[in-house]
């Protein structure tokens, strides 16, 4: 059908029937609120969960109280190499070869190893460069790994900020301030996504332009991963890392993942924090002095894998593979394009309009963030005891997320119609 945007419930339910992920809502548990299922549009911060997780994580369980300590090589999928099965699942999401993926630890333990890394400040080449009101996890990783190599915030972070009166960057003035602060920056790391306003960065672009210096660069895709198309191997990105837990819909606090670009990761000379789980797999069980890593990504792993998490990351990624990736972010983008679109509809049918879009139109995944320019706090609140699962973020945004494998377009509408009525009375 064609998706010329309608504000009406017969559109959005026409769109839904001919929409050939629809199935993919029952593979999930949609919570219920006052009775009927919510409008759950916070994929952005957890998603939802599989209903095949509990099986997964129960077979784990199960061959625990079978084989005990045999089931790391017995189990229905041994715990030895499980961790082993995710590089083919997770590098479509990532654009990246496989040898480049390993699942490990959680973001910011990654975060700080990967800066071990690629961190490794000079008397004259020491600044971070990272965007302004960055997630405040990868600011604080930021100021501890400066502190530990006996610098100053003030003087060795380059923190960017949006234009006045803005939310967002110009690629160019990332650039730009790349280009100015030159031969004295170490390292570019940004969100890929912002987790605040949901622009998507220029993230080819922006390697680029470290590399031109001669800066490594990477990036936090927690925000990003599951949710927009990436190319990390082509954008000869050096690094990234992520969560799983908010649209990879893995468990709350569940297993992250790192990317390590394929020239650094077969360089095994390369500093590191090392553990036993990423030393050459013929002889780690020798116990002897000497590490030798792998030769990917896995050589950054420190220990064995934490399986039951694990398996709820597996039970989330077959579903991506079953809907296939390319499609869900066409349908993240559908969604996303009509919530825009019918925002703007409640605005024409005001008096004045209320609401501002603050993700730019031209460069954003699954998530919208908005601000109104009255009761921003109550609005959001009416909202929650209407049944819509939005965040909060202060000081004045709601973001919301229309994910597309359990939203609807008619979950959308439903939106549109509580607040145009909220905002109208």
């Amino acid at each position: 059908m064609s998706y010329t945007f309608q504000a009406t419930e017969a559109f959005a339910r026409a769109c839904d029937q001919q929409d050939p992920l629809a199935k993919f809502r029952d593979e999930f548990y949609i919570p219920i609120m006052h009775g009927k299922p919510s409008i759950y549009l916070t994929g952005n911060s957890l998603g939802l969960q599989p209903k095949r997780t509990q099986d997964y994580v129960l077979n784990e369980l199960e061959d625990w109280a079978s084989f005990g300590v045999e089931g790391h090589f017995h189990a229905r999928k041994p715990w030895y190499s499980y961790h082993e099965q995710f590089p083919e699942l997770l590098s479509p999401l990532l654009g990246a070869r496989p040898e480049e993926v390993v699942v490990m630890n959680q973001l910011t333990v990654n975060l700080h190893l990967l800066m071990a890394t690629f961190y490794r400040p000079t008397a004259s080449r020491f600044k971070i460069i990272c965007e302004a009101k960055a997630f405040p996890s990868d600011q604080y990783a930021f100021e501890s790994q400066l502190r530990l190599h006996g610098l100053s915030s003030d003087d060795a972070l380059v923190e960017i900020h949006p234009q006045p009166g803005r939310d967002t960057w110009d690629t160019a003035d990332i650039i730009q301030t790349i280009q100015a602060h030159g031969d004295s920056v170490a390292l570019v790391l940004l969100g890929g996504v912002h987790y605040y306003s949901g622009q998507v960065h220029d993230m080819a672009a922006i390697t680029q332009a470290a590399h031109e210096v001669g800066a490594y660069c990477g990036f936090d895709l927690a925000h990003a991963v599951g949710n927009v198309a990436l190319q990390l191997h082509d954008w000869n990105v050096d690094f990234a890392c992520w969560c799983s837990y908010k649209y990879l819909n893995s468990s709350p606090g569940g297993i992250s993942g790192i990317f390590i670009h394929q020239q650094h990761a077969t360089n095994t000379a390369l500093p590191r924090m090392a553990g036993w789980w990423g030393h050459d797999k013929g002889t780690r069980f020798q116990m002897e002095k000497g590490f030798q890593p792998i030769p990917t990504a896995e050589g950054w792993q420190l220990s064995n894998a934490p399986v039951l998490l694990m398996a709820a990351h597996r039970a989330s990624l077959e579903l991506f593979q079953e809907a296939g990736f390319d499609r869900l972010v066409d349908k993240g983008q559908l969604l996303s394009n009509y919530l825009m679109f019918l925002l703007d509809e409640v605005n024409k049918q005001l008096a004045a309009p209320l609401i501002d879009i603050i993700t730019p139109r031209d460069a954003h995944g699954c998530q919208v963030s908005i601000q109104l320019r009255e009761n921003g706090k109550q609005v959001f609140e009416a909202l929650q005891q209407a049944g819509v699962i939005a965040d909060w973020r202060e000081p004045n945004v709601i973001r919301m997320a229309p994910v597309p494998l359990y939203n609807t377009f008619h979950d959308v509408f439903q939106v549109y119609t509580i607040l145009l009525n909220m905002l109208k009375s």
